[in-house]
């Protein structure tokens, strides 16, 4: 059985939490990042990790603000004191990023200012404490990268990365990672991403509970992503499940 990790999850949306970490086991996932968006979810990442630290699979916490929960300033600027105050407890800070397709964005370059100055503050705090950062980047993939690096962050990670060649090929010359998710059957973009992306730069995860063609997926599903990148790279399984594992390793400082 390979051991896996799932590099991205959202695990305080799954149901029934418990059953999805034993089917999870099942199927050889040995680690979980599960990512904070808020206020409420980077701190349930933390109680969640200190007691799964050690569990199988283990849990590991990433802490951020994603850009969708930019709504209320009171919660973000809560948010990023938590964040600062607990960094040492989280293994990277994420989801952070941007986002330019959002509705309101497009309507009001105001909120697109607000985000960038988020991300930046968030940036300067990962740059701060070693930390690696986890990127949404929709729509925003060259901002995304052009703000990492002004920053002079390290280590990043563009989770589901579906954006232009010339932004992925300036990411990977910086030994910066995408993550390919179980979208890498159907979506061309992200298939075209991971096609052209060397495996010592990529890492598997779900995003789970994200639905993938109608199907909710949890922790377990990351053997898909796992399928899809051993087919569109002509690599055998055993070795995609080997290097993508060291590569969050290596980039999370994480045991497995």
């Amino acid at each position: 059985m390979y051991k896996l990790v799932d590099a991205h999850a959202h695990l305080e949306e799954i149901e029934d939490l418990d059953a999805a970490l034993v089917r999870a086991r099942e199927v050889g996932v040995s680690a979980i990042v599960t990512a904070g968006s808020d206020y409420n979810s980077s701190r349930w990442a933390l109680q969640v990790s200190s007691k799964r630290r050690h569990g199988d699979p283990k849990v590991y916490p990433t802490i951020g603000v994603h850009p969708w929960n930019l709504d209320s300033s009171k919660m973000v600027e809560r948010a990023l004191e938590f964040i600062r105050k607990n960094i040492g407890k989280a293994v990277g800070v994420g989801e952070i990023g941007l986002d330019y397709w959002l509705k309101n964005v497009r309507k009001d370059p105001n909120r697109k200012e607000l985000q960038k100055k988020v991300f930046k503050n968030l940036l300067e705090i990962a740059k701060e404490h070693g930390k690696p950062v986890v990127v949404h980047s929709r729509g925003a993939w060259k901002d995304c990268f052009e703000m990492i690096k002004e920053v002079k962050v390290e280590k990043a990670v563009f989770h589901w990365f579906s954006g232009p060649l010339d932004v992925l090929e300036s990411l990977l010359k910086k030994n910066y990672l995408i993550s390919a998710t179980p979208a890498a059957a159907y979506s061309k973009e992200h298939r075209t991403a991971i096609q052209s992306t060397p495996i010592e730069n990529i890492l598997l995860e779900t995003d789970s509970p994200v639905a993938y063609r109608g199907k909710t997926s949890e922790p377990a599903d990351v053997v898909s992503s796992l399928n899809e990148v051993a087919a569109l790279k002509g690599i055998e399984k055993e070795t995609v499940a080997y290097k993508t594992t060291r590569n969050a390793v290596e980039l999370f400082g994480i045991g497995v």
